[in-house]
């Protein structure tokens, strides 16, 4: 199997006998992709099935091209030494995230590498039709380049703004100018490949859960900050909160004051590149900047400001949803990052003691790598991968 309908065939949900085998393959695999490289020994033990079993297993998703095996880890353990098994490089999927100034797009493979990626700016903000567009001409040139030996089984994309969960359209991207946008149908039309939509905070919250500094943690609060303003993902016993219809997590939009400003209007990324004299900069830039004039009086009274409203705002989901974790992305670590104990302790006063105890407030740790992995996790999901 050389394509997508090859997912269907290895993890589908055949009900039945083959499903037994099916939902089998696709455990051993999300073991191999959630937890790197394992022994078929950490596997059979892992599972609970018999190491004949897991051979078998294994075998049918190294023939697939999921997975490869290699020899087993140097001597020292006790017993026949068991072969590795880790996920293939050679399956990937495509992970858009368009923006008011650039797309970015990358290649992400099972292993959650980021084999090739570009930042594509754009003079003006991009229409849905025009990703798409963009999106299937990068994937055709690296098909003849980067990604010429890989198989290519799907695309994720992040957008900054409301996504139906029922058939990811794009109801309202407000700072995109998109209403009601098929990106993803566009993007199939224009690639030939399934593609999955989702919100980009919520797609943020489930990598920072799987793999960054959410790992471990089953309530956890993202909030992101991006070009687009302030979006956020919930994550509440393990799960994903998506609500009715697929738009929670919009914290950008509760009111800060008396007056009609929302918080993404206050906290504000164009807000801090105003008081620091730049027209534009990626993330790394405006980390460099703050960092350099933070004893700049203007400088230092914006941070302040907006600091302070956000830590308002953290202290209101820490009291709705009691969370273990409240992790920040984009430029909001950086405000964070610039007194990480002050920052801490103005959530804990504005919070309810009990809601707080215990609280930690981190920095997103996968950077700016966060909405491509979980762009490229949702592609995966979403046709039946993992």
């Amino acid at each position: 199997m050389t394509d997508a309908a090859a997912v269907g065939t290895t993890a589908g949900s055949k009900e039945n006998g083959d499903g037994v085998r099916a939902r089998n393959l696709a455990r051993v695999l999300r073991l191999v992709h959630l937890g790197g490289p394992q022994s078929r020994s950490q596997l059979t033990a892992a599972t609970g099935l018999n190491r004949s079993t897991i051979a078998d297993l294994v075998a049918e998703l190294v023939t697939e091209g999921w997975v490869v095996e290699r020899g087993p880890d140097p001597a020292g353990r006790v017993g026949r030494p068991s072969p590795v098994v880790e996920a293939s490089p050679g399956t990937v999927v495509i992970a858009v995230n368009p923006e008011v100034d650039a797309v970015e797009i990358a290649a992400v493979d099972l292993a959650r590498t980021i084999a090739v990626r570009e930042r594509i700016e754009t003079p003006s903000v991009l229409d849905a039709a025009a990703v798409a567009a963009l999106a299937a001409d990068v994937l055709a040139r690296w098909r003849t380049g980067a990604l010429a030996d890989a198989r290519v089984v799907a695309i994720g994309v992040a957008v900054p703004g409301l996504v139906r969960a029922a058939d990811g359209l794009v109801r309202n991207a407000p700072h995109l100018g998109w209403t009601d946008a098929p990106v993803g149908a566009l993007l199939t039309d224009a690639s030939g490949l399934p593609v999955a939509v989702g919100n980009d905070a919520s797609l943020g919250a489930l990598a920072e859960h799987l793999f960054g500094a959410a790992d471990g943690a089953d309530d956890v609060v993202y909030l992101n900050g991006g070009p687009s303003g302030i979006g956020g993902g919930i994550i509440v016993h393990g799960a994903p909160v998506g609500g009715v219809g697929g738009y929670a997590g919009e914290f950008g939009q509760n009111r800060v004051g008396a007056g009609s400003a929302v918080l993404e209007d206050e906290v504000s990324r164009a807000r801090l590149l105003d008081v620091l004299g730049l027209a534009s900069a990626d993330d790394a830039t405006l980390a460099e900047a703050l960092a350099a004039a933070s004893d700049e009086e203007a400088v230092r009274r914006e941070t302040e400001r907006q600091r302070a409203l956000l830590a308002q705002a953290i202290a209101d989901a820490v009291n709705i949803l009691n969370p273990s974790v409240v992790v920040l992305g984009g430029f909001l670590a950086q405000l964070e990052e610039l007194d990480r104990d002050g920052f801490a302790q103005e959530v804990t006063d504005a919070a309810m003691t009990e809601n707080a105890e215990d609280l930690r407030i981190l920095p997103a740790s996968l950077a700016a790598d966060r909405l491509l992995l979980g762009a490229a996790e949702l592609a995966f999901t979403s046709v039946g991968v993992i």
